[in-house]
């Protein structure tokens, strides 16, 4: 079953800081330096994917190189492993790989405009200091809701935070939002995750929203400092689907976490809405400040929302987004946690104007063992040679590459399927991953690559597609995972081991 973000909504002074957030948390420290903590040992939890000690977590907010680190900030519940209270939690790391979880970075402040919880938005470098731009909400009779979804009823506003040390972990917020209200005459279906950019002398910032009973917007603004917003128009729209859905983000009504940012000779959309993010490429008029798409498909096809991109520190395009969970409500709220944030992904332009995208390099330097299954040619052979192979512990990364039709499966010690791929030169450009036809792009061979950690396998194929799949496992362990070829020749079968980020499954 799988939920957007806003389907887990159940119910519903200028210098805070992280330092006053923690305060209020004090056992989340305790439960990070406790070895014997359950979390310690749960084998659902990944080793080398990022997440806090405990509890839920949610979408990537402004991920920004700065300093010397990588800082990661994200949607956050202090007090409980279900969706409510957003904080902004936060993490550092010198690779995108290694993290170190850092106090809570943003809090809601009683009596101000976050008041009812601190939403997602960006990081964005404003001279010498980081400014923040984000969505704070607060409970309000219906008639004054920007959300409005059957269950819930909330005024969004975009709020402004400003770096006071270089760590990023003290900040100082208006006590105003910055934009207090959509524009006048507009009846949208929601108004949060502001994504500003520089250009020329001015700001301009894309809000994501919709248009009630018609389509999912992405709405632009413009500003001389930050401060002072003034509205131009939408800068791009969906077309109306028909969706009936009560809540519209389900509906496809509203457009979640747009990102816009320039990519080779292109622009790009992002926006998520339905449980699933979206990419357009095409052309931004930077006259008529219009963006045209030309192209656009999936992300990823599976367990990954609310998408969020940064440079890194070569200036590669680096996408993020929030892994999941497949599980009911129940299960997460018993184990303490929920929720991951995906590896990164390098973003990249085919030919033809479609996305490309493959996990970092960086992921590569966790690889310490290779086993790799030296082919004869021989089907009976090779598929016994490929069989020998294991993944230890769930935590590691699968390979595999074919130059004709395969059918191939990733199988626990258990005897249990976890993931199946079927490739048929019948339907070109298409790989079958469980349920989900995944883009394979034009090239002559199938490269699969899968990195799996606890309860979670990220899928590339070729560079064209994605799928991250949860599963979680039985018992005490994590199991050991192998290939089996039903049907096909591999070109090559290599199994790594993977080093976990830390001593034990806290990410601390």
């Amino acid at each position: 079953m799988k939920l957007g973000r806003r389907q887990f909504l159940r119910n519903a002074s200028r210098s805070m800081t992280g330092l006053w957030a923690m305060q209020r948390i004090p056992a989340l420290h305790a439960l990070a330096a406790d070895p014997l903590s359950p979390l310690a040992h749960d084998p659902r939890r990944p080793q080398f994917h990022l997440l806090p000690a405990a509890n839920w977590m949610n979408d990537p907010n402004g991920p920004v190189f700065y300093g010397g680190q990588h800082h990661m900030f994200y949607q956050y519940n202090p007090g409980g492993a279900i969706w409510g209270d957003m904080h902004w939690g936060h993490a550092v790391s010198p690779d995108m790989v290694h993290w170190r979880n850092l106090a809570v970075a943003l809090a809601p402040t009683p009596g101000g405009p976050d008041a009812g919880g601190c939403f997602t938005g960006t990081a964005i470098a404003d001279g010498d200091r980081i400014a923040m731009l984000y969505t704070g909400v607060v409970p309000v009779p219906e008639a004054d809701a920007t959300i409005r979804n059957g269950a819930n009823s909330l005024k969004e506003s975009q709020c402004l935070a400003v770096s006071a040390n270089r760590d990023l972990t003290v900040w100082t917020k208006d006590p105003l939002p910055v934009i207090a209200a959509p524009p006048a005459g507009l009846d949208v279906t929601g108004f949060r995750d502001p994504v500003p950019w520089r250009q020329g002398d001015l700001w301009y910032m894309a809000v994501g929203s919709g248009l009630r009973g018609k389509s999912g917007a992405v709405l632009l603004y413009r500003s001389h400092d930050l401060r002072h917003w003034e509205y131009l128009h939408l800068l791009a729209e969906g077309s109306p689907d028909g969706g009936t859905a009560t809540d519209p983000v389900v509906a496809g009504h509203m457009w979640e976490c747009p990102d816009f940012f320039p990519l080779g000779t292109k622009h790009v959309l992002l926006h998520s809405h339905g449980g699933h993010s979206f990419w357009q490429t095409g052309a931004f008029d930077t006259d008529a400040l219009v963006f045209r798409p030309e192209r656009g498909g999936f992300l990823d096809y599976g367990s990954f929302y609310a998408a969020k991109t940064q440079l890194d520190q070569a200036g590669h395009r680096i996408l993020w987004g929030w892994i999941t969970e497949s599980r009911p409500e129940a299960e997460y709220r018993a184990a303490g946690w929920a929720g991951m944030m995906s590896l990164p992904r390098v973003l990249t332009l085919d030919d033809r104007g479609d996305l490309r995208f493959e996990s970092a390099k960086q992921v590569g330097t966790l690889r310490k063992r290779e086993q790799k299954a030296h082919l004869t040619g021989i089907k009976e052979t090779d598929r016994q040679r490929i069989a020998a192979l294991r993944l230890e512990n769930g935590c590691g990364e699968i390979a595999c590459s074919f130059r004709a039709a395969f059918d191939i499966s990733l199988i626990a010690d258990s005897g249990v399927t976890l993931l199946t791929c079927h490739f048929d030169p019948a339907h070109p450009g298409v790989v079958q991953i469980d349920d989900q036809a995944i883009p394979a792009g034009s090239d002559a061979e199938i490269h699969l690559r899968f990195l799996i950690d606890g309860s979670v396998i990220e899928c590339f194929v070729n560079t064209a597609g994605a799928y991250t799949k949860r599963f979680y496992p039985p018992g005490l362990t994590a199991p050991a995972i192998g290939v089996a070829v039903r049907d096909g020749s591999a070109a090559s079968v290599s199994v790594w081991q993977y080093s976990p980020i830390s001593s034990n499954r806290l990410t601390s």
